[in-house]
């Protein structure tokens, strides 16, 4: 049995949403994997940054480009904790990233709802610790509601 699975690097990416969380931002996290080496590693910066484009797999991507000392992901895997949105999913797209792991869905904004084109060559695995994922999530929204 490899202990490098899915299960294995989405626990990787959970931490980085912990670290987006700690901080106050929406806790998602990613990490980009390579041969069973993480080549990539970040989490939400948007508030941090003032920047709408600083998703976890947008500074995932070129932490991993930097390491690669190229744009192309072929040969690498995406682990996500939520689903992409449509730019993160397009980013994908041009990065040729060869697979895509996510935890929680995203009902109203992921690429799949909004049926957003990835690479035909990506491969694209949902659901993996699905629950963990989500309940970060919930969390980190239920706790901005009642401070407002």
């Amino acid at each position: 049995m490899n202990p490098f699975d899915d299960e294995y690097f989405m626990k990787k990416a959970l931490q980085e949403a912990q670290a987006a969380y700690d901080k106050g931002e929406v806790p998602v996290g990613a990490v980009i994997v390579f041969k069973n080496q993480i080549i990539g590693r970040a989490h939400n910066l948007t508030e941090t940054l003032n920047d709408v484009t600083a998703h976890a797999e947008m500074q995932a991507f070129t932490a991993a480009a930097d390491y690669l000392g190229g744009k192309y992901l072929k040969g690498c895997t995406l682990y996500v904790t939520l689903e992409p949105c449509q730019m993160c999913a397009g980013a994908s797209y041009w990065a040729q990233i060869g697979k895509i792991v996510y935890g929680a869905s995203e009902p109203k904004l992921g690429f799949t709802v909004l049926d957003t084109r990835i690479h035909p060559k990506t491969t694209v695995i949902s659901g993996v610790l699905e629950e963990e994922c989500s309940f970060l999530l919930k969390k980190f929204f239920i706790e901005k509601r009642n401070l407002n």
